[in-house]
């Protein structure tokens, strides 16, 4: 599809003010935040439904950003408009997660390979059979190296993305557990499933901010610092040069 078809219901963006490369944290703010702390001669772009998006610089790389919302839904609707009708060409997802495996603890960053839902997002294929929603490798190399230069401690592997935050199955988590996922989020499977969709590139990086099974927690001061790590690892894995004063 052409960029003939922005700006779009959801968002307010012209043909050819978004990068290639879009960050996508779930909540506008953040994406706000991103904007003033690492773009330069950043603009926005969208302020429909508050989910705010920005274009700018970070270390020579034109850049965007741009919440995603809460959901599968909602990041379906986004990410697919940004593929379709934007010339956007890959997406990093920048998140929160739950831990739920015992291998993994608070802060750590999941480079996230595969993407477990309890979602009937995928029926829309008419698939005969299960699809696994994957990571582009590309990306996803490029991430895990990086986080191991900078010794960010991180784990590849799955996660499940759900479509509930208060499930009534209280042992759910137990179940996905015993198969080996890393963590609960609520959006990746989507990203991906657009992604493949259309033959674009997708990543999710997520920090671990709780572990519900344990009933650890980050604080809020905590978060921020998790997050900024998080943050810095996607721009650079998205090429960009981060300067001192980041």
């Amino acid at each position: 599809m052409s960029a003939f078809n922005a700006p779009t219901a959801h968002n307010g963006a012209c043909p050819g003010e978004i990068a290639e490369t879009v960050l996508m944290p779930g909540d506008p703010a953040r994406a706000k935040w991103i904007a003033e702390n690492y773009l330069r001669e950043a603009f926005c772009f969208n302020r429909v439904r508050n989910m705010l998006g920005y274009t700018g610089y970070c270390g020579g790389q034109r850049i965007s950003v741009m919440g995603s919302g809460m959901g599968m839904p909602s990041m379906g609707i986004y990410s697919y408009e940004l593929f379709h009708f934007y010339g956007v060409q890959n997406i990093i997802r920048i998140g929160s997660a739950g831990g739920i495996s015992d291998s993994v603890a608070l802060r750590d960053v999941i480079a996230v390979l595969g993407a477990s839902t309890d979602s009937n997002y995928a029926s829309q294929y008419n698939l005969p059979g299960s699809f696994c929603p994957t990571a582009s490798f590309p990306l996803l190399e490029r991430a895990v190296t990086t986080a191991r230069t900078l010794k960010i401690p991180v784990q590849i592997g799955n996660v499940l993305s759900s479509d509930f935050f208060y499930g009534d199955d209280e042992h759910a988590l137990l179940q996905w557990k015993k198969m080996g996922v890393l963590a609960v989020e609520m959006e990746t499977a989507a990203l991906y499933m657009n992604a493949s969709r259309c033959g674009k590139s997708a990543l999710s990086l997520l920090t671990v901010s709780d572990c519900p099974l344990r009933g650890e927690a980050l604080s809020a001061q905590e978060r921020e610092t998790g997050f900024r790590a998080m943050v810095e690892l996607a721009l650079l894995a998205a090429g960009c040069t981060l300067s001192s004063e980041a």
